[in-house]
């Protein structure tokens, strides 16, 4: 099974991005997102940014993750 994760944009450098999720920090690529900017939050899959989301999305999802990870 593949798992997307919702993280947040701290840096961009060229075509990468510096984000975080619930501590954890990963560098990305950013190509698939136009107009991404430090604070919008995207969905990452297999290290790739693969869409723009709300925050509100994004909370919500991470939210739901950590309820499943609690309950394992």
């Amino acid at each position: 099974m593949c798992l997307a994760m919702p993280m947040k944009i701290k840096t961009i450098n060229g075509p990468s991005a510096e984000c975080d999720a619930g501590g954890l920090t990963q560098n990305i690529r950013i190509d698939f997102i136009q107009d991404a900017k430090p604070g919008d939050y995207v969905m990452v899959h297999a290290g790739f940014a693969i869409e723009k989301m709300s925050e509100k999305e994004a909370l919500e999802n991470l939210e739901l993750l950590e309820e499943i990870k609690n309950a394992l």
